[in-house]
């Protein structure tokens, strides 16, 4: 017999100590059962749901940037959020995204347990299977919960991870304008 997501929490309560049939935590453990299936639902999509075939012939082949993406996931490792935000450019080569899609797929990968090094290299890959672009260029910037709340309990620290696909990281200049546009450069 399999236990429901909500007993789990039920029993993570009596673990802490707590006492699951008071009052305030009566629900506690199907809201937050059905909080914690919402902060994963990545898992139930994919690349080409999200896309749903929004490639759009053009002729446009110079970057496509799209900055300050906010996005909320949960670090492997503690289970606890971190928040912040994307930026992605690509250069398309005949064929552009609807706008909109880079944005959901960030949330596909953010939305799933992880680290912050991995969901940079995850969106950079699947823009540039989708696109097949000159060039995909990735960078997130998140602060960590796992860092503030617990452990060392830095408040200001912000982690910062880039990938680099094809000419962002073969063209110095190419990384320098995309850096430049989303004003990481000077």
């Amino acid at each position: 017999m399999t236990l429901s997501l909500p007993h789990h929490y039920r029993e993570i309560l009596k673990g802490l100590g707590e006492d699951p049939q008071r009052e305030g935590l009566l629900d506690t453990p199907k809201r937050a059962a059905k909080a914690m299936q919402y902060l994963c639902h990545g898992y139930e999509q994919n690349l080409e749901d999200i896309v749903n075939g929004a490639l759009f012939a053009s002729d446009n082949d110079e970057m496509v940037i799209l900055k300050d993406i906010e996005l909320y996931s949960l670090c492997e490792h503690h289970l606890l959020p971190f928040i912040g935000k994307a930026h992605v450019a690509y250069i398309p080569t005949g064929k552009v995204l609807g706008l909109s899609k880079l944005a959901r797929i960030v949330d596909m990968f953010a939305r799933r347990l992880q680290i912050q090094e991995n969901l940079t290299r995850q969106i950079a890959d699947a823009i540039q299977d989708v696109t097949q672009a000159a060039g995909v260029a990735v960078v997130i910037e998140a602060r960590h919960m796992c860092m503030m709340m617990r452990g060392v309990e830095k408040q200001n620290s912000t982690m910062n991870t880039s990938v680099m696909l094809g000419a962002f990281r073969e063209s110095n200049t190419t990384r320098m304008e995309f850096l430049q546009l989303i004003g990481r450069s000077k």
